[in-house]
């Protein structure tokens, strides 16, 4: 943050194995990220906007320069090295023509709606230059569909690709499978369903791919279960369900016997292994705690993952995968950091309604005193398929957890019914019920918490984010325990919020209907429609660059509070989407949390 920059600015660095060493590759002033090895470990390829638009970059492994491999008109997205490490795939929106150029330089940039659309394309680019001493990326697809992901083949002739309708964020149910031939760029279909196909992976020797296929239909709680099939096309055989039933694939072991996935359990995240044959699953990983962002290097034998619990910062691992044994690396990168004194966080469980046990993380004031009563506030996640999990409570976030707990607050943050984490049946427990199960299970928490005689049940504070701003928004038409709230990019309205956001199939999918087939399931589970008599002072932010919850969404329940003569404050996020993404955004966001309770909760 400097007097006319608000950034996030990301640098590569490198590490031994060992963890004895780590330096810094790259210093441009703009961030470079995503760094991948080239399978024979001579180059290092990453992404960074040095320039209008983000593109693919290479460096000696030895050190030297880095060198830019594309020169496109559109931003670089996702990408994968060739296994000989000869050319590189990636993906890329189409870029706007010349004819739009000069039709927005002279402002005659009206638009039709859904229409014109630009696809998401599959590209290749070699490493090294023709004869001409040029690089030219080839379009290897050129059908009206957008790609989502893709994998090379072992001997690199072919791609297999996840494809959707568009690259619009409500087509993701259309997804399905299809083969391009990497030198003429023909397409093969290899699979299409009502159900959406997504994470094409290769096995070792080419013969079979792993994919996840999701209910029929696709519904927005997302279940996946691992399938595979011959590269070739052909039956399907569908995997056992994992516990979860959203396996994040990693990879195949190197014998191609194993299948390496990632999923959340409960209140953390682990690696896995499935044997395609027997179906067994093993947990790899060790320790409480959260695993993320697990990479597989080419021989399939090492692993780096990212890995942090409640107290420990995210810290980046790398361990060998048949005997799970990981190494910090990278503890130099920012030798100076202290970590001031944590509130301690413990994973507490309560009854609900019906029976159902939930679950949530307690976090205790810095300096807690047993028997002390403290100011409680509760925090709703996302989703409401997100869950909180055992991630460090000092990372940057919109509810600064450890600052809370540092100013004497204790922090609830639960996992209601329609979490993920807990299975499909929990997760999918709260169709057509948004306000009514998962508002019992977070009360129910409060009351626990109040029962083991930590909070004040007379100084209680909500807040939440998205659905977390949904659950934020009907609490306080539910109830007037709570002495402060903060709704943040708030669904207050499920029904103009049906008709603004960029997936109008999402309130329909959870609420079984459209508003116009069954008006009176959207007014009994929507906050503006029961926002009479409210008085609970309540904060709202929210970006107004939000395509996810519109700001209307805000300005629904400011407008309505305000004129019922409640304390309410809204603050506009300027150029912020559904998430602040500039730093002084993002203390804004922060610091004004921690004000407000502060003003009404008196820790």
């Amino acid at each position: 943050m400097e007097a006319e920059k608000s950034e996030m600015l990301s640098q590569i660095w490198l590490a031994k194995t060992d963890g004895s060493e780590c330096w810094q590759a790259t210093f441009a002033e703009k961030s470079s990220g995503d760094p991948q090895w080239s399978p024979d470990g001579r180059w290092l390829a990453f992404s960074s906007k040095r320039g209008e638009k983000n593109q693919l970059f290479r460096m000696r492994v030895s050190g030297g320069e880095a060198e830019r491999l594309t020169e496109v008109k559109a931003d670089v997205g996702a990408y994968l090295w060739s296994p000989d490490s000869s050319r590189i795939g990636f993906l890329m929106s189409d870029p706007k023509t010349e004819d739009e150029e000069k039709r927005d330089k002279s402002r005659d940039d009206a638009f039709w709606v859904d229409e014109d659309l630009k696809y998401v394309r599959l590209y290749a680019v070699a490493v090294e230059k023709d004869a001409d001493g040029k690089r030219e990326p080839k379009s290897l697809t050129t059908f009206e569909r957008s790609v989502a992901s893709f994998d090379w083949s072992p001997d690199g002739k072919t791609l297999v690709l996840s494809h959707t309708k568009t690259a619009k964020a409500d087509d993701w149910t259309t997804a399905a499978l299809a083969t391009v031939d990497a030198a003429t760029g023909a397409i093969t279909p290899l699979y299409e369903s009502k159900s959406a196909a997504s994470q094409p992976h290769y096995s070792p020797d080419g013969g079979t791919i792993a994919f996840t296929l999701s209910d029929d239909p696709p519904r927005w709680a997302f279940s996946n279960i691992l399938h595979l099939m011959p590269a070739s096309g052909g039956t399907l055989r569908a995997l056992p369900a994992t516990p979860n039933a959203g396996p994040q694939i990693i990879g195949w072991s190197t014998d191609g016997s194993q299948l390496y996935f990632g999923e959340a359990t409960g209140t953390q995240a682990h690696g896995y292994t499935m044997n395609v044959q027997s179906g067994a699953i093993t947990r790899f990983t060790s320790g409480d705690g959260v695993l993320a962002e697990p990479h597989l290097n080419s021989s399939r034998r090492m692993m780096g993952f990212l890995f942090q619990s409640s107290d420990k910062p995210v810290q980046a691992c790398v361990t060998a995968v048949e005997a799970f044994a990981p190494v910090v690396v990278g503890t130099g990168i920012k030798p100076d950091m202290s970590q001031p004194p944590l509130g301690r966080t413990e994973v507490v469980r309560w009854q609900s309604t019906e029976g159902l046990e939930v679950e949530g993380l307690l976090t205790y004031p810095t300096d807690y005193t047993p028997g002390h009563r403290a100011p409680l506030l509760l925090v709703v996640h996302g989703g409401p398929a997100g869950c909180y999990s055992q991630t460090f409570i000092g990372n940057p976030n919109i509810y600064p957890v450890a600052s809370f707990a540092a100013r004497g607050y204790a922090v609830l943050r639960c996992n209601p019914r329609g979490s993920t984490g807990y299975g499909k049946d929990f997760r999918y427990a709260n169709q057509k019920d948004w306000g009514g199960g998962d508002y019992r299970d977070l009360m129910a928490g409060v009351d626990h918490v109040i029962g083991l005689g930590v909070a004040d049940p007379d100084r209680l504070g909500v807040m939440g984010w998205s659905y977390g701003g949904f659950m934020t928004s009907w609490i306080i038409t539910q109830t007037q325990r709570f002495k402060a709230a903060s709704v943040g990019a708030g669904v207050t309205n499920i029904m103009s919020f049906n008709g603004t956001a960029d997936i109008p199939s999402f309130i329909p999918d959870y609420f079984g209907a459209e508003s116009w087939e069954d008006l009176d399931i959207y007014r009994d589970h929507c906050a503006m429609f029961q926002v009479k008599g409210v008085v609970t002072p309540t904060l709202i932010q929210h970006g107004d660059a939000d395509v996810r919850v519109p700001i209307s969404q805000g300005y629904e329940l400011y407008n309505a509070l305000r004129r019922q003569n409640v304390e309410t404050r809204m603050i506009v996020l300027p150029r912020q989407p559904h998430g602040p993404t500039e730093p002084r955004m993002l203390l804004k966001v922060m610091q004004t949390n921690l004000d407000w309770f502060a003003k009404y909760l008196n820790p």
